[in-house]
């Protein structure tokens, strides 16, 4: 899984998976949501909110950064069949490590109500830097040698 077609590929799947549980959290959890945490609260910024209305908002912050995260790999994807760079195969794989541990688990959280996840949840946010610093490194023009075409 190192060359350019499949972090394009991986990117465009998860980005349709990202549409999907958008969609699903837009038009179907909601009163999943109301019913399972019904009467229950979360802490919030220093207030209580109802439990279902925190639960979805950290779905729907689960499929923005997997949607992010699925074009970034996109532009890992393109970058790399330009210059195929190591920098951007930790990228790849930092996104994609990310999106599975910090979207995955807020999924998994939020739908069960199983917070022992959340220890997980940071890990992937970790990747997701990691990713972004090796797409910058590999994304740099930095040490690269300019092609002239003589005409």
């Amino acid at each position: 899984m190192c060359c350019s077609k499949s972090w394009t590929w991986i990117g465009a799947v998860i980005a349709g998976l990202a549409v999907v549980m958008g969609a699903f959290g837009a038009h179907g959890v909601d009163g999943y949501f109301a019913d399972k945490y019904a009467d229950q609260t979360k802490e919030l910024a220093g207030g209580e909110i109802p439990a279902a209305q925190k639960y979805l908002r950290d779905f729907n912050t689960a499929a923005d950064y997997q949607m992010y995260h699925g074009l970034a790999l996109l532009a890992v994807g393109l970058l790399s069949t330009m210059q195929p760079k190591r920098s951007l195969q930790i990228a790849g794989w930092s996104f994609v490590g990310g999106v599975v541990l910090f979207s995955g688990s807020l999924y998994v959280l939020t739908l069960t109500g199983n917070t022992k996840l959340g220890m997980i949840t940071p890990i992937g946010g970790l990747l997701f830097l990691v990713g972004w610093v090796a797409l910058a490194i590999g994304a740099c023009p930095c040490g690269t040698t300019k092609v002239e075409l003589n005409v």
